[in-house]
């Protein structure tokens, strides 16, 4: 078709003239899908007392939420950060460094079975609790946080198994994580299941608490938070998935300020375990419930008539009962921190792909904390610059550390490129939402340029072009907003909003936005490796809107499909043109949708750039919601070229759009899926936010 031969034709001049892209990684960090993916590993020894261990590379990190509000004499909650890290295998080393009077990194490499069942560890104050990997198992016991503790981080673990054989167990008070008077405690991508009574406890005034990106399952007292006179409690819940509970998901009495968003609460009908209500604003509680997703629930929000409870864009799905909210105005979460809502619709996915524990990436960080980051600010007035180019200008050549560019919201309509000598650098946007701050222009391939010079090309349409490794972006929009409707006359459509050219890219919470050519992932050659990580994003497009030939993850992250200009549902998500004996692109954990008509899109095509046959193209789509949109043959030659070919397979979809294996639809089998990870795609590069 017309529109393939004038790609064919824009790329190969693109190819000579233009360095190519890699995407980025998201930390998801802290967002709605967590912090940065970390290194968790033993050291290799048999005891805690060897030696100190390398820390993960996580352990670096602080808490969002209420739990990072400088509060009580304790600025935020960042855990054993800066103390020794220690690695344990035995009850009697966990304990022991646990309840240590000094900060610890402590890393749980192993199953460690507590003795008696029912024991809960006193932790103490400055401490960072981690599993390794998924390996960090405690059973039959859990966490103890008494009055004035404060400065703990639990992370990382699987905590299970102290059930006692009755279900509404009133003589055994066994608890995965108690909190009594505790404050500045952070409880983040943890499996908590099958206990003898809550999974969580936040009680007797506990505050500055935030509990994120955790799963929590088959058990009767989920999570409580209250049982006090006193209205004090502080408590971010974010990103959970609980699932197969019957009360207490939570229950909620008295807190001052309880900020509960982007959960996902799913009760699946047959099981043993029926829902009694989900979450529950008790007494004097000022509850505040934002872009939630219940499904199946019974009673799936309620309050006392003294509480208030203000709820905001949650889906419900199946429920049934009490649904309420009211009481008055509760408060405002951004007077205290700033966060970022994911939407509701794609909560279920985002959640079950992201909460628990997560396995290692790369190698162990080491335990030295990263000098600190130089900041430039940006914004329309009162700051350093006033446009995000002059701030990247402003970047020394050949930089050796972190430049951070902090964006102001606000529109500005600019190309920004940052040029191969300028490493190091992070551009992001100090809004609450990454819809605040928005980098846009509108060049087309074949826009022409200002200098008579002729067209820019795709590559050259690039609202932001990355050509230097390490670059970071994170919580802001970058969009190319080309009209192709009135711009019929031109002769190339190709309007791309990022364009990268570098190694070790991380796109951190981004949206990027465009319709063909939206997101090209490049590398600076050829020959070059250019390895991008993205997670916790959007991108949105029609045709190829991912495409290039980069080694790249897109992780946990949305890809919106979009109509053609004029209204037509057609398109193709990726069209890589990965070099051969190299990884191409991997679609992983996340969610494929968009207002387009059924069976309309294609998962991709391989590009073979330029007519090079050598090329091996790759496309990986696993464990991903894909929606109706997608063929039931849901990958298309180009150019002349098949795509069996081609390196094109899926892996444990699901959704309306997912199929079974055939001739058309290649599946791979498990043992090659063992084999195709992100671990896999980034070849000993640990993407960490910085």
């Amino acid at each position: 078709m017309t529109e393939t031969r004038g790609r064919a034709r824009h790329r190969r001049r693109r190819t000579a003239l233009v360095a190519g892209v890699p995407l980025a990684l998201a930390a998801a960090g802290t967002l709605a899908y967590g912090g940065a993916f970390g290194v968790f590993g033993g050291d290799g020894r048999p005891s805690a007392d060897a030696a100190t261990a390398a820390a993960p590379a996580w352990a670096s990190e602080a808490a969002d939420g209420f739990a990072s509000v400088n509060a009580l004499g304790q600025n935020g909650t960042y855990g054993g950060r800066g103390g020794r890290t220690v690695t344990v295998r035995t009850l009697a080393d966990l304990e022991k460094y646990a309840t240590a009077a000094e900060p610890y990194v402590i890393v749980v490499a192993g199953t460690i079975t507590m003795n008696p069942v029912g024991k809960e560890i006193r932790v103490a104050s400055d401490k960072t609790i981690v599993g390794s990997g998924t390996s960090g198992h405690i059973v039959g016991g859990g966490f103890f946080l008494g009055p004035g503790v404060h400065n703990v981080i639990i992370r990382n673990l699987t905590i299970r198994d102290s059930y006692q054989g009755v279900w509404n167990d009133k003589d055994h008070d066994f608890d995965a994580v108690q909190m009594d008077g505790a404050h500045h405690v952070w409880i983040d991508h943890n499996d908590l299941r099958n206990m003898a009574d809550g999974l969580i406890d936040v009680r007797k005034d506990s505050t500055y608490v935030t509990v994120s990106w955790n799963r929590m399952s088959h058990n009767n007292k989920t999570f409580g938070i209250g049982w006090t006179p006193n209205t004090v409690t502080d408590i971010t819940i974010h990103h959970n998935w609980l699932r197969e509970t019957e009360q207490r998901n939570p229950s909620t009495d008295n807190a001052a300020r309880a900020h509960l968003y982007n959960n996902y609460l799913e009760d699946t009908p047959g099981t043993r375990i029926t829902s009694a209500y989900g979450n529950y604003a008790r007494g004097k509680t000022r509850m505040v419930l934002e872009n939630s997703y219940f499904q199946g629930m019974r009673n799936p929000v309620i309050r006392d008539a003294t509480a208030a409870l203000v709820q905001r864009g949650n889906v419900f799905s199946g429920t049934s009962g009490r649904n309420e909210s009211g009481g008055g105005a509760a408060f405002d979460p951004r007077a205290s921190y700033a966060y970022t809502l994911d939407r509701a619709d794609a909560v279920p996915a985002l959640v079950k792909a992201g909460a628990g524990p997560r396995a290692s990436i790369g190698t162990a960080a080491t335990a030295a904390a990263p000098a600190a980051a130089r900041t430039l600010t940006v914004a329309k007035s009162g700051a350093q610059f006033t446009s995000v180019q002059k701030a990247v200008d402003a970047v020394p050549a050949n930089n050796p550390s972190r430049v951070v560019i902090s964006v102001a919201p606000g529109t500005y309509r600019e190309t920004v490129k940052v040029p191969a000598n300028k490493p190091h650098v992070t551009i992001q946007g100090s809004g609450g939402s990454r819809k605040d701050t928005v980098i846009v222009y509108g060049n087309a391939s074949g826009t022409p340029k200002p200098d008579g010079s002729g067209t820019y090309g795709t590559g050259g349409s690039a609202t932001m072009a990355v050509e230097a490794d390490d670059f970071q972006a994170r919580n802001l929009t970058i969009a190319n907003d080309f009209d192709e409707a009135r711009n019929q006359h031109l002769n190339g459509h190709q309007a791309v909003a990022l364009r990268t050219a570098a190694d070790r890219v991380l796109l951190d919470r981004i949206i990027v936005e465009g319709d063909q050519d939206t997101l090209l992932l490049d590398t600076a050659a050829k020959d070059r490796l250019g390895r991008v990580y993205v997670t916790g994003s959007y991108i949105t497009g029609n045709v190829d809107f991912v495409f290039g030939r980069a080694t790249a993850v897109i992780d946990k992250s949305v890809l919106t499909l979009k109509k053609r200009w004029n209204g037509t549902s057609a398109g193709y998500i990726a069209a890589p043109s990965t070099p051969a004996n190299r990884k191409g692109f991997l679609i992983n954990r996340s969610v494929v949708n968009g207002d387009v008509a059924a069976r309309t899109f294609h998962l991709g095509r391989p590009w073979y750039a330029g007519g090079d046959a050598t090329l091996h193209p790759q496309v990986t789509v696993r464990d991903t919601t894909l929606s109706d949109a997608i063929r039931t043959a849901p990958w298309s030659d180009m150019s002349g070229f098949s795509w069996k070919g081609a390196r094109f397979a899926e892996y444990r979809n699901s959704g309306p759009g997912a199929g079974t294996a055939s001739a058309d639809r290649p599946h791979l089998t498990p043992s090659q899926a063992a084999g195709q990870e992100v671990v896999d795609w980034l070849g000993g590069w640990t993407p960490t936010a910085s």
